[in-house]
């Protein structure tokens, strides 16, 4: 009698396997249509703005959906290199992007480093009052009235100073160095290592997936700072990327509005044009920080 209920149980358990079989590869189905739908979604804006970046001006104002081209032209292109002071904006981003995200990282890492411990005295009321500015701010006029106090008015270094540690990045920091078991530091002390030492050679090695992170954070938002430069650069010789790019739509808004003998360099191609020149560096970077990305957020997540 066990024996019938066992043979006769046999066939429910394999039938129920593959259900479960079936229902999960339908899922995966659904869920990866799903998804290609999502990124084809996402992707398209960025594909129509290279379209039309390299599209005639004639082909452009022909069609409404601008899947492909028939005619590449690249005058959008060659309009915008030939703009006098392109490359000096350029080399001035390059710079306070360079420069202003070792500065941030370098901050940030050391402050979370040093409010993770807890033998530092006050360091919970510290960090209370770093998170109460990412709460409550005093005002864009008070930081302008400080900007200017200090002497960094048209200078590159108001792109960098004021917003050298952003709260949000050093709380990712402190908590991924929580995830730093103690006895790898103390086992160092314990050889004669001082602080800088475990710093530099144990701390710093393990916690390169979020430095990493840190970085590609504080050089997208340096690269892509518009706002900053508007409020304290007036010169145009130290002008971002970003704000001679604005500065050059507006221009030749002004020109299309007005008439011009060459409508085909202004317009919407040329504006597309003027997006990919922003988008295309910051672009090339991310894929070298791509596979550190993931793993430090969730890192620095772990504990707080």
């Amino acid at each position: 009698m066990a024996d019938r209920n066992e043979l006769s149980a046999v066939p429910t358990f394999r039938q129920s396997r593959l259900s479960r079989s079936r229902s999960d590869s339908i899922f995966d189905v659904v869920n990866y249509a799903f998804l290609t739908v999502i990124g084809l979604v996402t992707l398209y804006p960025f594909w129509e703005v290279l379209i039309i970046s390299l599209s005639p001006y004639d082909l452009y104002l022909a069609r409404t959906f601008h899947l492909i081209t028939e005619r590449v032209d690249l005058s959008s292109y060659r309009f915008i290199m030939g703009m006098p002071g392109l490359w000096s904006s350029y080399r001035v981003t390059l710079f306070v992007t360079a420069l202003g995200t070792a500065l941030s990282v370098s901050l940030t890492t050391l402050t979370g480093y040093v409010l993770s411990k807890d033998y530092i005295r006050g360091r919970r009321v510290i960090m209370f009052l770093i998170v109460f500015t990412m709460l409550f701010s005093g005002g864009l006029i008070p930081l302008y009235i400080v900007v200017r106090q200090t002497g960094l008015m048209n200078t590159v270094w108001a792109l960098m100073v004021p917003q050298a540690i952003l709260t949000f990045n050093l709380i990712i920091m402190r908590n991924f160095f929580f995830s730093i078991p103690d006895s790898l530091e103390e086992s160092a002390r314990m050889d004669g290592a001082g602080d800088v030492t475990v710093l530099v050679r144990i701390v710093l090695p393990l916690s390169m997936p979020v430095i990493s992170t840190i970085a590609l954070f504080y050089a997208v938002q340096l690269w892509n700072d518009f706002f900053n430069a508007v409020m304290y650069i007036s010169d145009r010789r130290k002008w971002p990327l970003q704000l001679f790019l604005r500065a050059m739509l507006f221009d030749s808004e002004a020109s299309l509005q007005s008439g011009s003998d060459d409508p085909s360099l202004l317009g919407q191609p040329i504006k597309m044009a003027t997006v990919m020149a922003a988008m295309i560096p910051i672009m090339l970077v991310y894929p070298f920080f791509q596979r550190y990305f993931v793993r430090g957020i969730m890192i620095g997540a772990v504990k707080g």
